[in-house]
């Protein structure tokens, strides 16, 4: 397999041609209409997984261009924010709004519970901002600061784009979404009704998290090739 900035192009480019090309010709429409929804957006998430995977190996293959040199406190940002980011993951997968990377796409974000969303309507998407900052300022060399700086910047447009399109699509209903949503507020844990309908699933949800971090942890280093821990 190619290493060097070969590899690392060659990776990036299989990931952006793997987020274009289903758009081509309506090939995802036509692939969700055989295979249906589940199965082709699971297949679909796992590709994508493995082909970052891949584009992270291959960023640590690249030659090393040194942009900022490495600071001892910025190797803590990832230890900090990765178990959040972690369990914002978790929470993110089926949210009750449609507007959102994993949100559930039945969700009545007017008339219906809104769940998690109350907490966040972007949890996946703020799993990403964090990941992808924490590890921009760990990793000052100029192969990850394509890959991280560009995962900011897209979780960052996405976060604007959904919300605009929510605007769009809800008229006058947006002004009620946006009040009962947030980009991120534990407010709704202090509701009483809130808290007996939702407490136990998201305690769950962050228990499932935090091991899911655990195990990432352990394994960074024979996955990655690098030690996460910073002493």
């Amino acid at each position: 397999m190619a290493t060097g900035w070969t590899g690392f192009a060659l990776a990036m480019t299989v990931f952006t041609v793997s987020h274009f090309l289903p758009r081509l010709a309506d090939l995802r429409g036509r692939m969700i209409a055989s295979l249906g929804r589940k199965i082709y957006f699971s297949a679909y998430g796992l590709l994508s997984l493995v082909l970052f995977g891949w584009v992270i190996v291959a960023a640590a293959q690249a030659p090393y261009v040194e942009l900022w040199p490495p600071l001892d406190w910025a190797r803590w940002a990832p230890m900090l924010a990765m178990p959040v980011a972690f369990v914002l993951a978790i929470w993110g997968m089926g949210v009750d709004t449609s507007y959102t990377l994993g949100g559930k796409r039945t969700a009545d974000p007017i008339q219906g519970d809104l769940g998690r969303a109350a907490l966040s309507r972007h949890p996946l998407l703020l799993a990403l901002l964090l990941w992808s900052l924490s590890h921009l300022l760990a990793n000052g060399d100029l192969a990850h600061a394509i890959v991280f700086g560009g995962s900011l910047f897209l979780a960052s447009a996405a976060v604007l784009l959904f919300d605009a399109k929510a605007t769009t699509a809800l008229g006058p209903g947006a002004v009620a979404y946006f009040a009962h949503t947030a980009l991120f507020s534990l407010r709704p844990v202090g509701d009483p009704n809130w808290r007996r309908q939702h407490l136990r699933g998201l305690c769950v949800r962050t228990a499932i998290g935090l091991l899911l971090w655990i195990g990432a942890l352990h394994l960074h280093e024979q996955v990655i090739g690098v030690s996460p821990l910073p002493f």
